[in-house]
């Protein structure tokens, strides 16, 4: 393991992967002088933590600074990312990973089997699991739904080069201004008493706040933080969306179809520099304690994935730690943070990099300079493989409009792209079940309601994977798809955690109006009869 902290290996790693790649994801300085700065985050996998076989592996890594407009939202039709700040943008990036790393299992071999009994059951039955066909990080759970979930021996990190926008950083924002005394306004009457006041602060607003008003109303929701000439957003704080996490796990939709809210799909620990920690705005934005505005969730979980399902992984409120890596290494490994200096030309970066790696069924071990284990992807050639590799501005790929109607310029991690993966992950489940009547990568789910009979118990009853199935491949909207989940009783404790979570934070406003679409935006040939190419 090394005689150096986990932190600040873990740092190092992530900057090391930012490093290598191409010149075209990085911030430029500009023949001016004038640089730009740009917020790099980073997801961490430890296995075997504190042990002799501890090893690192990053996964995921992004950078980012913006975010659209509320005005904006309904032209997406899926295929532009909403929010481009780092945090967010790593979090949908180990997403991907994960849904890869689900398919990868699949693509390579595994064999179902659809066991027809009063409850239906789907085993894995050939081959044997072996080295060529098993996941280092995830594992298929049979007779369980969701059918996968990470390896017990993993925790998650995250690292980020500033701190998370909103309340975390509030005080860090107030010490940056020329006078940081908190504005003093009248306190409103409360209707939220489970959130804790701090002596600065008012009670949290009904709307949202914008990002960097109101110094002295501390342990509210805010929006991104922008220009003040800017069109407003409803993209909530990274602080925000954090806070969240620790409730509903790293595993965003539609990747909890998939994966079990383990223990350790939570975040163990955020990493960040000293100097970008404030002790009193990270308890207070994402802690339990007394002065935490989540102590109202302490000691609660949610039931399974169906209400009478009384056993399985639950979600749970689980804070994660806030710890330090040296202002020091920041420094030396970060070229690109915000300068301290004013007198320093500088301005947000408009580029947004996104990467991941490989599956890690092609993996290898290889030893850093100082000695030490990490695990790195490697193709049959030898050399270093990447899943993703993404230079993303406003939302979509570089050289792209978001008005842009064509399928190409929509990033891998955009609901479009995610819908599609998840819809050919279940298709390979399909493809790999062994029964009577099913077969074959064209298989849809409607197929299976023939197989067992549209009114068939063991299908209204059976599995709730093949309902899952059904919800994937046959929905016409997002939208419809969201919602035949939830009337199958597939999110339905994810949503109860949701909306416990946000009543709490009292003032969450949903950022709505890119629902309306289905998977035909991804057609290329109809993109190009829109455009009348």
């Amino acid at each position: 393991m090394g005689d150096s902290s986990l932190e600040s290996r873990i740092a190092s790693l992530v900057h090391s992967h930012f490093d290598a790649l191409p010149k075209r994801s990085k911030p430029i300085i500009h023949t001016n002088g004038s640089r730009e700065w740009i917020p790099l985050s980073g997801i961490v996998l430890v296995t075997g933590e504190n042990t002799p076989e501890e090893s690192l592996t990053c996964v995921a890594i992004a950078t980012g600074a913006k975010c659209l407009s509320s005005s904006q939202i309904p032209q997406c039709q899926g295929m532009v990312l909403h929010d481009s700040h780092a945090e967010i943008l790593a979090i949908r990036a180990f997403n991907h990973w994960l849904l890869e790393e689900c398919k990868s299992m699949l693509d390579q071999g595994p064999k179902f089997q659809i066991h027809n009994e009063a409850q239906i059951s789907i085993t894995q039955i050939t081959p044997e699991p072996s080295e060529k066909h098993v996941s280092r990080y995830v594992t298929w759970r049979s007779h369980s739904y969701p059918p996968f979930t990470l390896n017990p021996n993993i925790k998650i990190y995250m690292y980020g080069t500033c701190a998370p926008c909103g309340d975390s950083s509030m005080e860090l924002c107030m010490a940056s201004q020329e006078d940081p005394t908190p504005w003093t306004i009248t306190p409103p009457p409360t209707s939220h008493p489970e959130l804790p006041q701090t002596p600065a602060s008012t009670a949290p607003p009904s709307t949202l706040l914008n990002g960097r008003a109101h110094f002295s109303i501390l342990g509210a929701v805010r929006r991104k933080p922008s220009r003040a000439d800017a069109e407003s957003t409803l993209s909530k704080s990274c602080s925000d969306k954090l806070a969240v996490k620790q409730v509903t796990s790293l595993l965003t939709f539609p990747t909890c179809l998939l994966v079990a809210p383990s223990e350790n799909a939570y975040l163990a620990a955020l990493l960040l520099p000293e100097e970008e920690i404030s002790d009193a705005g990270c308890k207070r934005a994402f802690g339990g304690s007394e002065e935490g505005r989540m102590r109202g969730l302490n000691g609660r979980s949610w039931g399974g994935v169906l209400e009478s399902d009384g056993y399985g992984p639950r979600y749970a409120f689980r804070p994660f730690e806030v710890r330090a890596v040296s202002t020091a290494q920041v420094e030396r490994e970060w070229m690109f943070g915000k300068p301290r200096d004013c007198r320093v030309k500088s301005k947000p970066g408009n580029v947004s990099a996104v990467w991941t790696a490989g599956s890690s069924l092609d993996m290898a071990i290889t030893k850093d300079k100082g000695g030490l284990e990490n695990l790195s992807f490697t193709g049959t050639d030898g050399q270093s493989t990447t899943n993703l590799c993404e230079t993303l501005i406003n939302g979509v790929k570089q050289g792209y409009r978001i008005s842009s109607p064509m399928p190409k310029k929509a990033s891998a991690l955009s609901r479009a792209k995610m819908w599609g993966l998840l819809r050919d992950i279940v298709r390979l489940f399909l493809a790999g079940i062994n029964s009577s009547g099913l077969g074959g990568h064209d298989v849809e789910a409607v197929h299976i309601q023939d197989h067992f009979g549209a009114n068939d118990s063991h299908f209204q009853e059976g599995s709730l994977l093949l309902k899952m199935v059904e919800c994937v491949t046959t929905a016409k909207t997002y939208e419809e798809m969201k919602q035949k989940c939830a009337d199958a009783g597939l999110v339905k404790a994810r949503e109860d955690v949701l909306f416990d979570v946000r009543m709490l934070l009292g003032n969450w406003v949903e950022n709505r109006g890119d629902e309306d679409w289905g998977l035909e935006v991804l057609n290329e040939v109809r993109a190009k009869k829109v455009v009348g190419v």
